[in-house]
């Protein structure tokens, strides 16, 4: 009986909070199958560790710092192997555009212009400003302290704010493979 009501209990959090949790996803790694791999990771890891997870309040935190692991070991697993389309173009993979292809150019330029910044700078952005996380969340799910998020955001939003063609809506990526 205990294990059904885990069961049902974890089935509802990832129906409640599984959309919100792709798009982290997503931000983090710029790439919709990666992203989807990664939650499933990263869900599968907290459906193991459900039973032992008493205070509920930090289970999305739980989630979260699951689905930043997987993506950064992913990078470092990757960097020494495995090159995309992405990496030496600089372009996104086409995708079909959709009717609602206006939000999906302002996500492209989002993700785009996210992939300029380091890995640490870019979780700080999306846990921070997307995920609208206080610094001192953002400490705990990256395990440092709230100065180092400060100054991570700090450098992060400089290098947004001095990249000439997010200013100017050129593709960021272009500007940052020609250098």
């Amino acid at each position: 009986m205990g294990e059904r009501s885990n069961d049902e209990s974890f089935r509802n959090f990832v129906i409640k909070r599984g959309d919100a949790l792709l798009r982290t996803s997503y931000l983090l790694c710029g790439d919709r199958g990666l992203a989807e791999d990664l939650l499933q990771t990263a869900l599968w890891n907290t459906f193991r560790a459900w039973p032992r997870i008493r205070d509920q309040r930090r289970l999305e935190r739980y989630v979260r710092r699951s689905l930043l692991n997987g993506w950064l070991g992913w990078r470092r697993r990757s960097s020494s192997r495995e090159v995309t389309r992405h990496d030496v173009t600089g372009e996104m993979p086409s995708r079909p555009v959709p009717d609602h292809a206006e939000a999906v150019a302002e996500r492209e330029q989002l993700v785009r212009a996210l992939a300029i910044l380091p890995v640490r700078q870019r979780a700080v952005v999306v846990l921070r400003f997307y995920e609208d996380m206080a610094e001192r969340q953002v400490a705990r799910v990256l395990h440092c302290s709230v100065g180092t998020v400060k100054h991570q955001a700090a450098d992060a939003l400089a290098a947004l704010r001095g990249n000439q063609a997010l200013r100017s809506g050129a593709d960021p990526l272009e500007t940052e493979v020609r250098r």
